[in-house]
């Protein structure tokens, strides 16, 4: 399963790489790239991390609370703006708008649809219905994290910090500081209510997708 994990996250780093790397991105399609890349995703936590879609028992409950997650990241999203801009006013403004760029050429109902239906359900599946439970079944022998203790809800959290780390380190070589820091703060907050919820992935899958577009395409910060 290690071998597994490492070539799976092997992979995500190449194609995050060069999707975000000054070096390689001027010359690749940022969403046609993105959309691959999700797939591939989605492919690798088919083929190693078995059925996930026996993590997606739906509720209704699942919908009101991914769209309350999606709306409280989008409210600290908006609120870390104002404070990075207020602490660094042309560096974090400009490093934003970087990201922002990558809309360029392609219309906002198709970067919608690819956020909302592959980009996000593939990121979540793959980094949280993947690599953080396999995380756990490989270090603590259970996809299900126990708090009979607090000694035991520590040592439980140390795969869900490293899964953190791990989503955080693909953006490494975007050099967006402020590209970086957004995937840690959603790594935390994604990773941690996986870690508080695991059987809540679809309300997790709603919410990346539903903030996906919102802080892409509806509600840009």
């Amino acid at each position: 399963m290690v071998k597994r994990l490492c070539f799976s996250f092997g992979v995500a780093f190449v194609l995050w790489t060069l999707m975000f790397s000054p070096w390689t991105a001027p010359f690749i399609p940022f969403w046609p790239a993105m959309t691959f890349s999700a797939v591939t995703l989605i492919a690798l936590a088919s083929f190693w991390g078995g059925p996930w879609w026996r993590q997606l028992h739906f509720r209704w409950s699942d919908l009101v609370l991914g769209i309350a997650i999606a709306v409280l990241l989008w409210g600290v999203f908006w609120l870390g703006d104002k404070v990075s801009q207020w602490l660094f006013p042309s560096f974090a403004r400009q490093q934003v708008n970087s990201i922002y760029g990558m809309k360029q050429g392609f219309q906002p109902w198709l970067i919608s649809l690819l956020l909302l239906f592959i980009i996000g359900p593939a990121e979540e599946i793959f980094w949280r219905g993947y690599i953080q439970r396999s995380l756990y079944l490989q270090f603590l022998h259970t996809d299900m994290p126990l708090f009979d203790s607090v000694s035991q809800a520590i040592r439980l959290s140390a795969p869900t910090f490293l899964a953190v780390g791990l989503y955080t380190l693909v953006h490494l070589f975007s050099f967006n500081f402020m590209l970086i820091m957004a995937a840690l703060v959603c790594g935390i907050v994604w990773g941690g209510l996986y870690y508080l919820m695991p059987k809540r992935l679809p309300a997790l899958i709603i919410s990346h997708a539903l903030w996906d577009a919102a802080v892409f395409v509806w509600f840009p910060i």
